[in-house]
């Protein structure tokens, strides 16, 4: 019997066009959206990233209104990827630090000596990224710099709420720490390292490590263009990037919201301020304040926001966000001075950007060394997309800039 081809062609269809239709409107709604700077990295590029990224929202908004599945937990297919073949150069083995899912990336050449150990939390706006989806990112870098890797797999927002995450964070540095020579590597030459959400993990982990006095201190960090504080989104680097894929700001604010399980609805009332007490503005002002952006950085635009009037049932929703384990930056100098030598990287084209700008300003002011390494070109996310089709040159530079630290360590 043949088959009919008629039913094919009329099937095939009726699944082409409802695509077809999300994807326009995918274009549409980047062009009406968003903002490229003429200065970014090739930005047919990223505009076509972004439009992949919308239409994977977009069709997981449409699943969950029809009932198969989450939004959430669509996207989170989309973007899982799956775990490379084997590598000539590295050993990859999946491993559990207690509950936690973690994968260990060894150099095959043996050494008479034990390697520099590297702990990585990824990013994804703590509810996306997954061990997987960093593979190819933690395989270039464990590579590049002879190190032993160790990507964690914390658990996800909003399954598992604020701050488990963090706590998922401590508990694995702590195994590796404690287990550092089971693979080969010096304990006391472990870096502690992430990108976004991850480098906000890895700034809070090295301040909770920094008071205890039964294990070895991690030797450095390394925050890839990391989100540190939720007092101010008005900063410059917040005014001038609000529409650049692919973070926006509104999208910052939502995503820490979902992961701290609260009403979107204060939403607004977040982005102005309103939840930040008159006292918390004048104890952490001296710190997180665009005064301390240098000029060069307000180029771009910058207007000085005015004063929000205070909100105490905005402030009681997100109070949680002001905590030094979500926002580090608010950490004691007492706290800072003890944390280890950092590797901050920086996007020009980031919303995130002056939140790296003012720990390493806050790092030094407390005798902490600070390497820094600014993307003139780079938006956020941009480490993620290093090499393959989707690839930007900025992208590039960072992992590069990550290896040559830590092979200076």
């Amino acid at each position: 019997m043949e088959p009919d081809y008629t039913l094919l062609l009329i099937i095939l269809h009726l699944l082409l066009a409802p695509f077809a239709l999300v994807f326009f409107w995918a274009i549409y709604y980047d062009f009406s959206r968003s903002e490229i700077p003429p200065g970014i990295d090739q930005p047919l590029k990223l505009r076509i990233l972004h439009w992949l990224l919308i239409v994977s929202a977009a069709l997981g908004k449409i699943l969950e209104n029809l009932c198969f599945c989450s939004q959430i937990h669509f996207i989170r297919f989309t973007q899982e990827g799956k775990k490379l073949g084997e590598d000539p150069r590295l050993l990859i083995k999946d491993r559990m630090f207690e509950d936690i899912p973690v994968r260990v990336y060894q150099p095959r050449e043996s050494k008479p000596e034990r390697r520099r150990g590297v702990i990585y939390f990824h990013g994804g706006g703590w509810m996306f990224g997954s061990i997987n989806s960093y593979d190819h990112v933690c395989r270039y870098i464990a590579k590049e710099s002879d190190s032993v890797l160790v990507s964690v797999g914390y658990h996800l927002a909003p399954e598992q709420k604020y701050p488990s995450q963090f706590q998922d964070c401590l508990t694995a540095t702590v195994n590796f720490l404690e287990k550092a020579e089971d693979y080969g590597v010096d304990p006391a030459r472990i870096i502690v390292s992430g990108d976004s959400v991850g480098g906000n993990f890895a700034a809070s982990v090295c301040q909770a490590l920094a008071s205890q006095a039964d294990l070895v201190k991690p030797l450095a960090q390394i925050l890839i263009y990391p989100g540190l504080q939720a007092i101010d989104f008005n900063l410059p680097s917040y005014q001038q990037n609000r529409a650049v894929p692919i973070l926006y700001r509104e999208h910052v604010i939502c995503s820490a919201l979902q992961y701290l399980n609260k009403d979107l609805s204060v939403l607004d009332s977040v982005m102005q301020g309103c939840h930040v007490p008159s006292d918390i503005k004048m104890r952490f002002g001296k710190w997180i304040n665009s005064e301390n952006i240098p000029q060069e950085f307000k180029a771009r635009g910058f207007k000085p926001s005015e004063a929000a009037s205070f909100l105490d049932e905005v402030y009681e929703v997100v109070k949680q966000a002001l905590e030094t384990t979500f926002s580090p930056l608010m950490a004691e100098d007492a706290v800072l001075s003890q944390v280890p030598k950092a590797c901050i990287i920086t996007c020009e084209y980031d919303v995130l950007r002056d939140d790296g700008i003012l720990y390493k300003k806050r790092l030094e002011d407390n005798g902490v060394p600070v390497t820094w390494c600014h993307i003139e070109d780079g938006f956020h996310g941009v480490i993620n997309f290093f090499n393959g089709f989707l690839s930007f040159p900025s992208g590039k530079k960072g992992v590069d800039s990550i290896v040559t630290f830590i092979k200076s360590l």
